[in-house]
């Protein structure tokens, strides 16, 4: 399983290199020019989860070494701002898609983790203690018309419309371009996360009906905080979505979104009463194990036979 996100080493970004299985271990080999390459081996033990960017190759035998020390493989785009593919080793364990299971398939804990999302956006603000779906969608999207609005009067625009028109890309206006290519990298960034600890991208709390309903639902609770800004601030770029990919890329190493973006994942599918405690990343159970509805977690490996006729 992952190291606590407290420890080093959480996340690995690698880009330019060959990644490859020597007598020592795993290790990137770098071109340093004058026929020199240069290595840096990977501690593959220490490391939770392993992003490989457009510009790496890997051999198979440096994968079984990932795979065989429990670290994921995630491919991604430049700056890891995009998720393409996620490899999990054999020993990552089940428990945070166990978690996310649980309180999907119950609608009083999904309700409950959408309540607590909406809470996370909202912050200092009150909410009611009862509350529906309904009027948090409300309230949230009076929260983003007001937003906006501050936005715009603080750069001097007009009245701001946020549109998404794939089949019309090129016509909309610098802030909306700026605006779908940063939240396609944050995206990406909460995709390659949510690999990271073995969770579905597709069983959302508040979206629904895509292979990325969580990552939408995740990814929502940092727009304002990072990707609505930095589109607002390209409203003159000649080129926003280039600038707004190329700013995002360079932000990524003060914002440390992957530590908190796991934290606040881990933290959600926490049921409430056990938010006084911190969350727990591993289980001390073995790895496999049998379920009954009953007696709960039984050891596997065992033969039950005895007893039954």
């Amino acid at each position: 399983m992952l190291p606590r996100v407290a420890d080093s080493l959480s996340f690995l970004y690698l880009d330019m290199v060959r990644v490859v299985q020597d007598d020592t271990g795993v290790c990137a080999q770098i071109q340093a020019g004058n026929n020199r390459t240069d290595l840096v081996y990977i501690p593959t033990a220490a490391l939770s989860c392993l992003l490989l960017g457009p510009g790496v190759s890997i051999t198979t035998p440096a994968l079984t070494t990932l795979a065989r020390h429990g670290t994921s493989v995630v491919c991604v785009g430049a700056g890891g701002v995009r998720a393409y593919a996620g490899i999990l080793p054999d020993s990552l364990t089940t428990h945070w898609l166990e978690q996310q299971a649980a309180a999907w398939t119950d609608p009083a804990q999904r309700l409950d983790v959408a309540i607590r999302m909406y809470q996370k956006r909202f912050k200092e603000a009150d909410m009611p203690d009862i509350t529906s779906l309904e009027q948090l969608r409300g309230m949230e999207g009076h929260r983003m018309k007001a937003f906006y609005k501050i936005l715009a009067q603080q750069h001097g625009i007009g009245r701001f419309r946020r549109n998404y028109h794939p089949d019309q890309w090129h016509a909309q206006d610098p802030v909306n371009l700026a605006l779908s290519a940063a939240n396609t990298c944050l995206y990406g960034i909460v995709h390659a996360a949510l690999l990271g600890l073995g969770l579905s991208p597709a069983m959302g709390f508040v979206h629904a009906g895509t292979q990325h309903a969580f990552v939408y639902d995740i990814a929502d609770l940092y727009k304002t905080e990072i990707t609505l800004p930095l589109a607002f601030a390209l409203h003159q770029s000649d080129n926003p979505e280039q600038e707004a990919r190329r700013r995002f890329r360079e932000d990524l190493r003060l914002l440390r979104l992957l530590p908190r973006i796991i934290q606040d994942v881990q933290t959600l599918l926490t049921p409430r009463q056990q938010d006084a405690a911190e969350p727990s990343e591993r289980r001390d159970v073995e790895m496999v194990h049998l379920w009954d509805p009953k007696a709960g977690v039984l050891p596997a490996g065992t033969n039950y036979a005895a007893g039954i006729p």
